[in-house]
């Protein structure tokens, strides 16, 4: 490991020496690229020259630790103990930033929520976890643009696809897919009830074109009118868009622009998601088949998370975290459940590493 940490620290005051030119200005390409590349190894530098100062500073309190007087004595087995725990601590830090990084945990988003099972209450709740993300989307300074959906009778939401932009937002919210339980009672029930209703969540890394190639052959593209209210209220003319990926019979319709031509870009950008998501899918199958294990595959058929209204709880059910702060998280503080998901699966791929 710290063969790997003294190449790391080299190659960072490389690049930090070539930021100091100041004809890299001149090349705005070459400078984005090395900015990134001293941006991405700035965090594992920072601990490993902290790492390098305490085991300085322990070795030096570890000499004094035998001084004829006293109170050295004392004062640097003090010192000893604090900086063997921090020492620790930052052991633990930096092989998870050694970690194999996901490539695709740098990549914008496509959100899919879809009410399932529970009817008018599965809609008002896919339209309540729409808002959770939004909400802590805007925390976060990243960008949500809508991008379809389909409203219930009874304000809820059947279906919404949108797109969120910004830092890193796969990393945090790739955790995310999958059945999401709600169990409270609805506003119409008289008995007082607790009613139980599933929402599907899928969060896709947004796919560019280099990354899925659309051969024409394989997309069939039709055009039709707008229906709904939605539609109506959009245009009159036939400017809705469906698009079909033939070799998979994956169908994506956009309606809401009044432009045929934005509806059509939109509806390829969450097809080319889509596909990306389905090859990343079937990679993890075939990676867990190989290894026999399974550490928790974000299915989307996989009832990951539990909201419990009459306690005021939400449980993750693949780290057992229970956390009785319901209201706050559905106003999109959801940082202790990303954390500990991503420290989670974090400590599981380190136990892999050492396997």
């Amino acid at each position: 490991m710290f063969g790997k940490l003294e190449d790391i620290e080299i190659k960072y005051d490389k690049l930090e020496y070539e930021l100091a030119q100041p004809g890299i200005f001149n090349d705005q390409e070459r400078y984005k690229k090395v900015s990134k590349a001293h941006s991405d190894l700035s965090d594992v530098v920072v601990l490993y020259r902290e790492y390098k100062k305490c085991s300085k500073d322990l070795a030096e309190n570890r000499e004094m630790s035998h001084d004829p007087d006293p109170e050295i004595r004392e004062m640097a087995k003090a010192e000893i103990s604090e900086l063997e725990d921090r020492i620790e601590t930052l052991e633990e830090k930096i092989k998870i930033l050694l970690l194999p990084s996901d490539p695709m945990d740098e990549k914008n988003i496509i959100l899919e929520i879809r009410a399932g099972t529970g009817g008018d209450e599965a809609g008002l709740f896919a339209a309540d976890l729409y808002r959770m993300y939004t909400r802590y989307a805007e925390a976060n300074r990243w960008k949500v643009e809508e991008m379809s959906s389909n409203v219930t009778g009874s304000g809820g939401l059947k279906e919404v696809i949108a797109s969120i932009a910004g830092d890193k937002v796969y990393s945090k919210l790739k955790y995310e897919s999958g059945t999401h339980r709600v169990q409270r009672v609805p506003a119409t029930e008289s008995q007082g009830r607790i009613h139980t209703s599933v929402v599907t969540v899928a969060i896709m890394p947004e796919a560019e074109e280099v990354d899925i190639d659309l051969r024409p052959e394989d997309v069939r593209v039709d055009v039709f009118r707008s229906s709904g209210p939605g539609g109506q209220s959009v245009n009159t003319t036939d400017s809705a868009i469906r698009v079909t990926h033939i070799p998979t019979g994956m169908i994506v319709i956009c309606q809401d622009e009044k432009s045929q031509h934005k509806n059509k870009a939109k509806a390829l950008k969450v097809l080319r998601s889509r596909l990306l998501q389905l090859e990343q899918d079937k990679a993890k199958a075939e990676e867990d088949a190989a290894r026999r294990i399974q550490v928790g595959s974000g299915d989307r058929s996989e009832r990951i998370r539990t909201y419990n209204f009459p306690q005021g709880r939400v449980s993750d059910h693949r780290i057992n975290l229970t956390l009785h702060k319901l209201p706050q998280i559905l106003e999109g503080e959801l940082d202790d459940l990303t954390d500990a998901l991503i420290g989670h699966y974090q400590a599981e791929a380190m136990k892999r590493q050492g396997d």
